[in-house]
């Protein structure tokens, strides 16, 4: 059993040695938050990243054995990511080629293509919304998912594969990538 003083008989000694370990934890904190550099002005823009998209697509042409179509879009437009989940299970899956680019304005886009039947892409990339509208693009029907507080995607079905589109841009940011993406031939599988 340990012997403890009466609470009477306690003095400055064991006040400073109750509180030496708060002190050393103050100090600990304070030297992380001053390593931490804070901006009145906000973030600052890093260097976004960036992909090969001509390769990464060529790679899925070969590799997942349906059409794939790399759009032509400017040199404004810069692929920054590439999705490596190549499939999407359960009922109507199938395997996926997903490109990310940073549109003029600044805002991202993701580019998505697969052999997979829409409701299963949709489910997969936008989970549980509903088709609320069309969109007409030259000669093709793009099906419009869009609710209040998240981004809005389009679908569109060319035959073998179905080429969902989704981001944060505007409605001409959507019909450029639309666009583009209905003009492009499939790249060759082999």
């Amino acid at each position: 059993m340990s012997y403890q003083k009466p609470r009477t008989q306690h003095d400055y000694k064991d006040l400073f040695w109750s509180l030496l370990p708060l002190v050393l934890v103050c100090l600990f904190i304070a030297g992380v938050a001053r390593a931490c550099a804070f901006s009145a002005d906000g973030p600052t823009p890093g260097q976004i990243p960036s992909v090969d998209a001509e390769a990464t697509l060529e790679l899925d042409a070969r590799t997942l054995g349906f059409p794939v179509r790399m759009p032509v879009l400017g040199d404004q437009w810069r692929p920054n990511s590439a999705n490596k989940k190549k499939t999407i299970d359960g009922a109507g899956g199938g395997k996926v080629s997903t490109i990310g680019y940073i549109s003029p304005e600044g805002t991202y886009m993701q580019l998505t293509q697969s052999d997979a039947t829409e409701d299963a892409l949709a489910r997969e990339i936008i989970g549980t919304r509903y088709a609320t509208g069309t969109e007409q693009i030259g000669d093709r029907k793009w099906v419009v998912y869009a609710e209040q507080g998240t981004e809005p995607a389009w679908i569109t079905d060319f035959g073998p594969v179905r080429v969902l589109i989704r981001g944060a841009g505007d409605n001409a940011t959507f019909t450029t990538l639309a666009t583009a993406v209905g003009q492009a031939q499939p790249l060759p599988t082999s």
